[in-house]
């Protein structure tokens, strides 16, 4: 559905370390600087990145706003979630475990970037 997102962020160097530490908790390799000063994470089916903002302001995260990342079982969100909390992640809404509603079962870990950006580890699970 989506061919990239994009992410603002303050200090590129400091988010790439972040993201480097829970994206490779998922298989994915380090994120490359472009000329530009941009992060890039390059998969199969997209591409996820860092950058400031354009406009010169700083990056603020999206009142409402959550990225999902898709895990393979909870014991990848939670090493995805303690490689975050490592590396200047601050966690956020309730501890990693079960949630349901909307008859889904979820396994969900959340944490806040470097910037304040919002993001989650994902698992579907049955039943």
């Amino acid at each position: 559905m989506f061919s990239h997102v994009m992410l603002g962020a303050n200090d590129i160097q400091e988010s790439k370390a972040f993201y480097d530490a829970i994206l490779g908790e998922l298989g994915y390799k380090p994120g490359v600087i472009d000329q530009k000063g941009r992060c890039f994470y390059f998969t199969d089916t997209g591409v996820f990145a860092l950058t400031k903002p354009i406009d010169g302001q700083p990056a603020s995260c999206g009142n409402g706003s959550t990225i999902g990342f898709a895990v393979e079982d909870p014991e990848q969100a939670d090493r995805w979630h303690a490689a975050g909390l490592a590396n200047g992640g601050v966690a956020c809404e309730d501890p990693p475990g079960v949630r349901e509603g909307a008859g889904m079962k979820l396994y969900l870990a959340y944490l806040r970037d470097p910037s304040g950006n919002k993001i989650c580890a994902m698992r579907r699970l049955e039943g």
